[in-house]
């Protein structure tokens, strides 16, 4: 016998035109975690950061470290007290790079949030992020932009 559905779909957007941000709000606290899916692009340009910002906190409460590999190298890098939110994706102008982002715990009012998450840069490069939320209140919104400020998230 099969099991019963491991997700439930809980939201979904699909935009019509350009816009600055996409924000789910009033999130149910009734879940463990959450499972984003984004496929993304942007107006302006190449390698922008998708972000995801909490209940709309704007303080330096996100942390973000960069794991990735293209089979022949490696490397990491940290972003540390941003204001922006939690990066999770990269977004490009000519194609839409898909991203799987988890956001564990994020019900839990007793911990600080982390954000998993995985996305092939359009190229050879794979990456893997890890985000750190740090309040710990339950998440209520999110808040997905792009990093630049004056990128928009593309129609489609």
């Amino acid at each position: 016998m099969a099991a019963g559905a491991t997700y439930e779909p809980i939201a979904t957007n699909t935009l019509g035109s350009a816009a600055s941000s996409v924000t789910f709000s009033g999130i149910s606290g009734s879940y463990t975690d959450i499972v984003a899916i984004a496929n993304v692009k942007n107006t302006v340009g190449a390698g922008y950061w998708l972000q995801a910002q909490f209940n709309g906190f704007t303080s330096n409460q996100y942390s973000t470290t960069v794991l990735q590999g293209s089979g022949s190298a490696a490397s990491s890098y940290r972003y540390s007290n941003e204001s922006d939110g939690v990066r999770c994706g990269a977004t490009y102008t000519s194609n839409f790079t898909p991203a799987i982002i988890n956001i564990l715990n994020y019900s839990n009012s007793t911990t600080f949030k982390t954000v998993l998450s995985r996305f092939n840069d359009g190229g050879n490069t794979v990456q893997a992020l890890v985000g750190l939320f740090r309040q710990t209140g339950a998440i209520t919104s999110i808040k997905f932009q792009i990093e630049s400020g004056t990128a928009d998230i593309a129609s489609g």
